[in-house]
């Protein structure tokens, strides 16, 4: 039997779920990119404010900002590191670099986001400052919470058209996706719009009682929110970089998809591990069809390995005869 080519093998399409034209990513560094600009002048103009107001809501405020637009520059370097192409010292790629950058945008958020909130705004209980010029502190707020927005909007028609390929709902995907950077930026946004209604409230209780508490509750509510999504971020990233497996959609995907092809007469292994964002190795064990010798059974399952690694998302393949008591896999 003389060995085909991989040019003459049609790529097996084992994860049968459907995908952006380039896996995602451009429209990724996308949602980044406009994360990244709304939190810097959204930060620059949270500060000026804070200086100017003197209100701990409002600097908890700029603390999350800048902590946001720190974890954009992150996100973009995971983004660029995890694209590089497979060499010989990493032949399954690049693809975890992307977990490493957004652990540390995680940590970033949870440190500088959280941890100047709460510490500041213990600060103003114990010892308490007036606050003034109110009138700049909601303007600034407004003009926050319109930018988010625009963020937020950005992340969240990204995570819906992802979520809608895979029958998903929205809140499934975004915890579920191996895609780190639209889940970080949409929790990251989401939550700066719930710390800005926080911040207002803290301010407008400040100027209509004159107590400063309030403010500093404000401010320590923006870090614990901070926090747990910090935490939520954190764990999934850890998760990924431990190594999971990937979904059980996928994994009955790729069952169905070994079955349909006449060398294989049925599968009894499959494991699919996630090794970036939208990116698999795939192993297993399948029962080749008319029983082929040793040598034409190496060339059919070479075959089968080339025609599934180019599939888009598999990074590559490994397949090994069945055992014949072993149970076969229903999709």
């Amino acid at each position: 039997m003389t060995k085909p080519g991989a040019g003459d093998e049609p790529a097996v399409d084992v994860l049968g779920v459907p995908r952006a034209a380039d896996g995602g990513r451009g429209e990724s560094t996308l949602t980044v990119v406009v994360a990244f600009a709304a939190n810097v002048l959204i930060a620059v103009a949270k500060t000026f404010a804070a200086v100017v107001t003197g209100a701990a809501s409002m600097l908890a405020e700029a603390a999350h900002s800048w902590a946001d637009a720190g974890n954009e520059v992150f996100l973009l370097v995971a983004q660029r590191r995890s694209a590089k192409p497979p060499d010989p010292s990493h032949p399954l790629g690049y693809g975890r670099e992307v977990y490493v950058w957004s652990l540390f945008a995680a940590i970033g958020l949870f440190a500088v986001g959280a941890g100047v909130s709460i510490t500041h705004g213990i600060q103003e209980l114990v010892h308490p400052e007036p606050a003034s010029d109110f009138g700049v502190a909601y303007a600034v707020l407004g003009v926050a919470f319109v930018l988010e927005g625009v963020s937020f909007v950005q992340a969240s028609r990204q995570a819906r058209r992802a979520a809608a390929r895979r029958d998903r709902d929205l809140l499934e995907h975004l915890l579920e996706t191996s895609d780190p950077t639209v889940r970080a930026v949409f929790f990251e946004d989401a939550a700066a719009l719930v710390g800005i209604v926080i911040a207002t409230a803290g301010i407008a209780a400040h100027q209509i009682t004159g107590s400063a508490v309030p403010d500093a509750v404000g401010s320590i509510l923006v870090g614990v929110l901070l926090a747990v999504v910090a935490f939520v971020l954190i764990d999934r990233n850890r998760r990924f970089l431990v190594g999971e497996a990937g979904s059980p959609e996928l994994h009955a995907a790729a069952v169905r998809a070994l079955l349909t092809l006449p060398e294989v007469a049925r599968v009894t292994q499959l494991r699919l591990a996630v090794v970036g964002a939208g990116q698999v190795f795939l192993t297993g064990a399948v029962d080749l069809a008319g029983e082929p010798g040793e040598t034409e059974a190496s060339h059919v399952l070479a075959s089968l390995e080339r025609r599934i690694a180019a599939t888009p998302g598999v990074v590559g393949a490994v397949l090994s005869l069945s055992e014949p008591e072993e149970p076969s896999l229903e999709p």
